[in-house]
């Protein structure tokens, strides 16, 4: 069993009493993953948000989702699923960015680690997937059944591979209306889930969603499947759940 490190600092500190996001470090395997936890008070889940090469914790985009699901009571993980040098790596062969064993395997990590916080015990616990990090927050939810919530934003869930029969977590696929590769793309996925799904367009919305009002839609999308599908399965154990 991997063992995950405690907040940057040595201490899990209780983010709900301050204003910004807590910076978090979490062991997975030899590497080290740095996040961005927000806590609000009363919150009933907690979605970890998992990115392709290039986007990350410090994400404007991603830093405004995450700090709207905060606004609504729902607790935020930002991640970073590379290190600094495969960041570096990346840009340059972009082999990383598509090794979704490697990705989903970090975003476990960082599931099990959520679930052994005290500050976090309890809350339910959803995905928030982009590009290939959708296909790897699906892969992990097709393993780990304390996930009950998944939301891809103009992801490529195919990549997930056979896992996709597997989810059993809500899982809600949002694209952009010109985007057309990876609507066919997300629709040929949403045939291969056999979970509670939905797939909602933006309308003129393309891959980024950097249109005007564009990512305020798909988070507007978000709060309302995570409020309704992130829910408890049972009390969370220190260590994940594995699927059969």
């Amino acid at each position: 069993m991997l063992r995950h490190s405690v907040l940057a600092g040595g201490a899990v500190m209780d983010p709900r009493t301050t204003p910004t996001p807590e910076a978090v470090s979490i062991q997975a395997g030899v590497v080290k993953l740095h996040g961005l936890l927000r806590l609000p008070l009363d919150a009933s889940s907690v979605i970890l948000f998992a990115h392709g090469s290039g986007s990350g914790r410090l994400s404007p985009r991603n830093n405004f989702v995450a700090e709207r699901l905060w606004q609504a009571g729902i607790a935020t993980l930002l991640l970073d699923l590379l290190t600094a040098k495969e960041e570096e790596v990346d840009a340059a062969t972009a082999e990383l960015r598509f090794n979704i064993p490697l990705l989903t395997a970090r975003l476990a990590a960082a599931t099990e680690w959520t679930l052994q916080q005290p500050c976090l015990r309890g809350l339910a616990v959803g995905y928030f997937g982009a590009s290939t990090g959708a296909a790897a927050a699906l892969a992990a939810a097709a393993e780990i059944l304390e996930v009950t919530a998944v939301v891809s934003r103009g992801g490529r869930p195919d990549l997930a591979g056979p896992a996709l029969s597997r989810v059993r977590a809500a899982t809600l696929l949002i694209v952009g209306g010109n985007d057309p590769q990876v609507v066919a793309l997300n629709r040929d996925a949403l045939r291969q889930l056999r979970c509670e799904k939905e797939l909602a367009t933006v309308p003129g919305a393309t891959h980024l969603f950097v249109e005007p009002g564009a990512l305020e839609q798909v988070t507007t999308l978000a709060i309302a499947w995570f409020t309704h599908h992130a829910r408890p399965r049972g009390a969370a154990s220190p260590a994940v759940s594995r699927a059969e």
